[in-house]
């Protein structure tokens, strides 16, 4: 049996990764500090050293097949410039990018011939609202993260990015947000869950960053 570590696997797309991992028969841990994930449960701070060592002794597993650097901070309100304290800057990079490099690190012993690890990105890393600097830098920083750990793990492991788009279970949406995708329709959990299942197995596939986003960043779009 095939096995997969997912941090942040109690948030949205979380659980649908690991649920589709498990469907198709893979062993699957959550790292986290919530509650709600499916699979076993280990409560790590993604952004503290002993923390994640801690997360791996408690797991016991000897052999791993695949890491999705899934989980990190999101503030409820995005941030300015001028209002934002270094806490909140370092929170933010420390859970994504800091806890990318902890995990990767740390389950680096574990990984098999043939293993893939998957960071979890943002379509925020290549386009911005400006109110997102701190979670496009730490997203950023994940997808060049990536890109090195490909050529300096190659070829045993492969590392690949994956950026959604607008992801959501919201069911009143209007029928302007599904048009400003040109396939039609917001991202749903499942088509991140689907793209990891992509990469797992995408033995000539690493290095690269894997848009999900219905094609919206290819949009051009005019002020009228």
């Amino acid at each position: 049996m095939k096995r997969a570590i997912v941090t942040g696997g109690s948030g949205l797309i979380g659980q649908a990764i690991c649920s589709a991992l498990l469907d198709e028969g893979w062993e699957v841990a959550s790292f986290d500090l919530k509650e709600g994930a499916i699979g076993q449960q280990i409560h790590c701070d993604l952004a503290s050293e002993e923390s994640v060592a801690e997360a791996f002794r408690a797991l016991g597993w000897d052999r791993l097949d695949l890491l999705v650097n899934n989980g990190g901070l999101v503030y409820d309100t995005f941030m300015q410039l001028g209002d934002t304290s270094l806490d909140q800057w370092n929170s933010t990079i420390g859970s994504h990018l800091t806890g990318a490099f902890l995990m990767s690190r740390a389950a680096l012993p574990l990984l098999t011939d043939g293993s893939s690890i998957v960071m979890m990105a943002s379509t925020r890393a290549l386009m911005s609202q400006g109110i997102d600097f701190a979670y496009a830098a730490a997203k950023g920083g994940m997808v060049a993260l990536a890109q090195a750990l490909a050529v300096q793990l190659g070829a045993k492991i492969r590392v690949n990015t994956i950026a959604p788009g607008w992801i959501t279970n919201d069911t009143n949406l209007r029928a302007e947000d599904e048009a400003q995708h040109p396939v039609g329709r917001v991202g749903r959990p499942q088509d991140i869950a689907e793209a990891v299942l992509y990469l797992a197995s995408a033995g000539f596939v690493t290095g690269q960053t894997l848009v999900v986003d219905g094609g919206m960043t290819k949009k051009m779009i005019y002020v009228e």
